[in-house]
């Protein structure tokens, strides 16, 4: 059974209330955060902040984190404070219904935006606006603090993208899945090998503007995974998808694709090209487990050494005959 068949075979056991534009009934959420009448309690998501020092991933303990809701950044509804590991407790707020990550006919927001403010004596603001929490899972976010010289004060703002599934990015560009090796002058490593950085360019691969970030390799995985499917999928479709993600990743590092072109980085957060990292976003707990027990497998072909350029699409938005579909 493919990723397609998995989703739609779990899809159909959903009885999805019918809701149109006509029956007065609001789609999404205002400022209210009440959803549909029809759904019989209110959905909810969990949330997590984890404040670490940019150098060196030191926990921050004793951080202000002030949540709001990003359509009214302003209204704060919860103010918490990290521990000695830099974290706060985990807290439920409003989600849209479960059935909107899970239903491929509703076009719904199938998550809600929250913005995300963390303080620190000596530390710069953290603003990120955009969190996303889906019904029934746990996102964590993550915030990286620059110290700063005795009473300056300074606030970086991040802003995150919609999901890849919601929002309206780029289609992949068609490439082989198995890549040659044997031109002349061409690097290529001797064997598979996981790195523990990649250097990711945000944006297209040739837009000099864009700025070039070291991320951990499973921490990287675990952005694009949370950026491209929803966490709130079957686990093993989730792992699917994650593998698929892997293998792609890794056939970049073990070809060396884009420094044989003469750039200097890794892969790209372009989906016309590769995978779509948000620097900043949340991941989610679920995908991020998932990304631990198995970071370090991939696919690839009978006889073949490299792992295979996995590319797949949506089928709703991006049709791609001959791909994986999500």
């Amino acid at each position: 059974m493919n990723i397609r068949d998995y989703y739609r075979n779990t899809a159909k056991s959903i009885i999805y209330p019918n809701f149109n534009k006509d029956s007065g009934i609001p789609y999404g959420y205002d400022l209210g955060r009440v959803y549909p009448a029809q759904m019989e309690t209110q959905s909810f998501g969990r949330l997590q902040v984890n404040c670490v020092t940019q150098q060196g991933f030191r926990p921050i303990p004793n951080a202000t984190v002030r949540i709001a809701y990003t359509g009214d950044p302003t209204s704060v509804v919860e103010e918490l404070t990290t521990n000695e590991l830099g974290r706060t407790e985990e807290i439920n707020l409003p989600a849209p219904p479960v059935e909107y990550s899970l239903d491929q006919t509703v076009f719904e927001q199938p998550y809600s935006e929250y913005t995300v403010t963390v303080s620190a004596p000596g530390y710069e603001s953290v603003e990120v606006a955009g969190t996303q929490l889906l019904s029934n899972v746990t996102a964590i976010q993550p915030i990286e603090m620059i110290p700063l010289p005795e009473n300056a004060q300074a606030e970086e703002v991040w802003v995150i993208g919609p999901h890849t599934l919601y929002g309206d990015y780029p289609p992949k560009i068609a490439e082989a899945e198995i890549k040659p090796t044997a031109e002349s002058g061409e690097i290529v490593l001797a064997s598979v090998v996981v790195p523990e950085f990649v250097i990711v360019h945000d944006g297209p691969p040739t837009d000099t503007s864009a700025a070039n970030y070291y991320v951990r390799y499973r921490d990287y995985i675990k952005n694009v995974a949370s950026s491209e499917i929803y966490a709130t999928w079957p686990e093993a479709t989730i792992t699917a998808n994650i593998l698929a993600i892997m293998s792609f990743t890794l056939n970049r590092v073990y070809t060396e694709w884009y420094r044989n072109q003469g750039y200097n980085f890794t892969i790209t957060s372009s989906t016309a090209f590769d995978h779509k990292w948000i620097r900043g976003r949340n991941i989610y707990n679920n995908i991020g487990l998932a990304v631990d027990q198995i970071f370090n497998n991939y696919l690839s072909r009978p006889n073949v050494k490299q792992p295979i350029l996995t590319q797949y699409c949506d089928g709703r938005n991006v049709t791609c005959p001959g791909w994986m579909p999500i």
